[in-house]
């Protein structure tokens, strides 16, 4: 039970990572994104980082930082300093919307619903081999530059903890906030995966958390939705471009063989509901408009997003 990661910086020389199988899609996104992105923020002075995965009320291995509001959060020459040495997400557990509620229920294995979800995941494992399983691969990376590259991309700019700070700030913390709050009805409904009870091949190795990590609703495409309603707020003339990738990075998981394709739609729609919450939260507003100007500043500049890599261009 205990942490899942914890991150320690003293100017940005010494790192300290304690792992737990109790954080697994985070453990990925944290490792990279949150070390670079700190690196960044930090600028030479001492930060202390604890990740958002350690302790919902019932949810071992889960524990929720209360999140800074506006007024504590503060900057030296400039430089964003996370309230108190920790970035977490941005909501308290009290505002998180109900997904338990929200969702209802996933599709009984039997229903007309559960019966296509099972023929979805039977006929997508000849997509084995294909480009769009190498999608699927590469959008199963939650760590770094790759969690949102594809659609900064499409959003033609280049997200990352130095080329847009804050920014990046935002994406991180906003899919802090997503992971907690999928995991309540993760754990409610706790939902067996897809690859269960089958040796079908999936894009990604069968690791023990795929047994005790609920499919419904899927983490990854909630992560993927709010990054992608987040960034096309950001660059409305892209907004198409960007939410056809986050639909894109959503159904990488039923092609995976991760998750059945009720699992993406339950995630999107927590996702929208999380998002609406976001946009009464201060610190959120304050960080959208720290956003703004960045994005304004990236595309005065003139500069080529960083697409490389990135399928189809």
């Amino acid at each position: 039970m205990g942490k899942c990661y914890e991150i320690t910086y003293r100017v940005v020389k010494r790192v300290k990572l304690d792992g737990s199988a109790n954080c697994p899609f985070l453990g990925r996104m944290l490792l990279n994104t949150l070390r670079t992105t700190l690196a960044a923020l930090a600028a030479g002075a001492a930060v202390s980082a604890v990740a958002a995965c350690a302790s919902l009320p019932g949810i071992p291995g889960f524990r929720h930082d209360p999140a800074p509001s506006s007024e504590n959060t503060v900057t030296q020459g400039g430089v964003l300093q996370p309230p108190g040495g920790r970035l977490t997400g941005y909501l308290a557990p009290a505002a998180y919307p109900d997904g338990i509620a929200i969702l209802g229920p996933p599709p009984e294995p039997d229903s007309p619903q559960g019966r296509a979800d099972r023929t979805i995941y039977e006929e997508t494992r000849s997509l084995a081999g294909t480009p769009r399983w190498a999608q699927a691969i590469r959008d199963d990376d939650l760590s770094g530059p790759s969690a949102f590259k594809s659609m900064a991309c499409a959003a033609g700019l280049t997200i990352t903890a130095q080329t847009m700070p804050r920014t990046t700030t935002l994406l991180i913390r906003t899919g802090l906030d997503g992971s907690l709050v999928a995991a309540v009805p993760k754990r409610r409904y706790f939902r067996t995966r897809p690859l269960i009870g089958n040796d079908a091949r999936i894009c990604v190795p069968r690791a023990d958390w795929l047994k005790t990590n609920g499919s419904y609703p899927s983490g990854h495409s909630m992560m993927g939705w709010s990054w992608a309603l987040v960034i096309a707020e950001l660059v409305p003339d892209h907004a198409d471009a960007v939410l056809t990738r986050g639909r894109e990075f959503g159904d990488s998981r039923v092609i995976c063989g991760v998750h059945f394709q009720s699992d993406v739609a339950a995630g999107r729609i927590l996702s929208s509901a999380m998002i609406s919450r976001l946009h009464a939260d201060k610190g959120f507003q304050a960080d959208m408009a720290a956003a703004r100007r960045e994005v304004a500043k990236f595309r005065k500049s003139g500069a080529a997003p960083d697409c490389a890599g990135v399928t189809g261009q």
